[in-house]
């Protein structure tokens, strides 16, 4: 399954990645959870997040690279009863009008989950990501 979501800010892309790295961003990710930067290392943080999804709790784990050319890469930590991988990407184009911001997933669910169980509260999870990046990025 793979999903994208893409937006414009007006700043320039130098500032938009450097919002991107502050840890208030990556824990906005996750609206509606409680969210934690719970190890940070030169170029990677780890975030973990309570949550609620198909009427069960958990935590996730999610790693956060930051690449030399601004783009951040992202994988959750596949150890739960839905996920087998779970992987995206944030990359950050200049544009006339500002920055292009485009989130993009990929993930396989566990044999026993049809994806289309899971198609909608992802779809719903990369709209929320992509409003609270947008806001986050717009406000800093």
């Amino acid at each position: 399954m793979r999903m994208e979501k893409e937006f414009v800010v007006r700043r320039p892309r130098a500032e938009a990645v450097a919002v991107v790295k502050q840890d208030e961003t990556l824990e906005g990710l996750f609206p509606n959870t409680e969210t934690e930067i719970v190890e940070s290392k030169a170029n990677r943080k780890t975030a973990r997040s309570r949550y609620r999804a198909l009427g069960r709790e958990g935590i996730a784990t999610f790693h956060f690279t930051f690449r030399p050319d601004g783009e951040v890469e992202f994988e959750k930590v596949c150890d739960g009863r839905i996920w087998r991988k779970l992987e995206g990407r944030m990359s950050f184009e200049e544009t006339a009008k500002g920055t292009r911001v485009r989130i993009e997933m990929e993930g396989q669910t566990k044999t026993l989950v049809p994806e289309f169980t899971i198609r909608g509260p992802m779809q719903d999870q990369i709209e929320q990501m992509a409003k609270a990046l947008k806001r986050r990025i717009e406000k800093a």
